[in-house]
């Protein structure tokens, strides 16, 4: 942490975002100090002041990740149906994933794939923070069992992960470089997948426009 009453010379916000892509684009251990220092406009005792050491710039930027670039699943969350909730998700996911202005891919799934065993936490953290994912989404959807917007024979459980397992695997493809149209199709068919099983009966509530 900073010294009390020695303020920064750098815009702390900024340059964790900086880190963040750094981060994105190489893996956590992929991205080197040196990168990172660069990347953000501060020297190495800087870092280390504002935000401890890189496992711990690390953990911030994936927190930065998902609240700013991940807002998208919390928009998701928050549509009426269960339908609307993972279609919301589904799409936007293939469109966070396959920005021009960002780094192909998600920094949640890829951050951490090449960790080896010194860095065993940062994977362990990953996989947690996926997992709290999943589980949120569960949640909603359990919740849609209770309001009769899902058959009561649903498990909830099972479709969040298949959600999550979609998500997941597309991100793996946008980063080796699949086009945006072709993780779109796939997206369309995983919804269809999706309401054949939560809606066997082949009726869902009307999407809200």
């Amino acid at each position: 942490m900073p010294q009390p009453g020695r303020p920064r010379s750098f815009d702390a916000e900024q340059a964790l975002d900086r880190a963040m892509e750094v981060f994105w684009r190489h893996g956590y251990e992929g991205a080197s100090l040196t990168e990172l220092t660069a990347a953000m406009g501060i020297n190495k005792p800087s870092l280390y002041a504002a935000y401890g050491n890189k496992e711990n710039l690390f953990r911030m930027a994936v927190g930065r990740y998902a609240q700013v670039e991940m807002a998208y699943a919390r928009d998701a969350l928050d549509r009426p149906t269960a339908y609307e909730v993972a279609a919301t998700l589904l799409r936007a996911n293939v469109v966070a994933l396959t920005r021009d202005d960002r780094p192909a891919g998600c920094l949640s799934v890829q951050g951490g794939t090449a960790c080896g065993t010194d860095s065993a936490a940062v994977s362990e953290f990953l996989a947690a923070s996926r997992l709290a994912g999943e589980r949120t989404l569960a949640e909603r959807f359990a919740r849609a069992v209770e309001e009769h917007d899902l058959p009561g024979d649903v498990d909830p459980t099972a479709l969040a992960r298949f959600v999550m397992v979609v998500t997941e695997g597309h991100a793996v493809h946008a980063a080796a470089g699949v086009p945006r149209a072709d993780l779109e199709r796939s997206a369309e068919i995983a919804l269809r997948a999706f309401t054949a099983t939560a809606y066997p009966d082949g009726l869902r509530p009307a999407v809200s426009s």
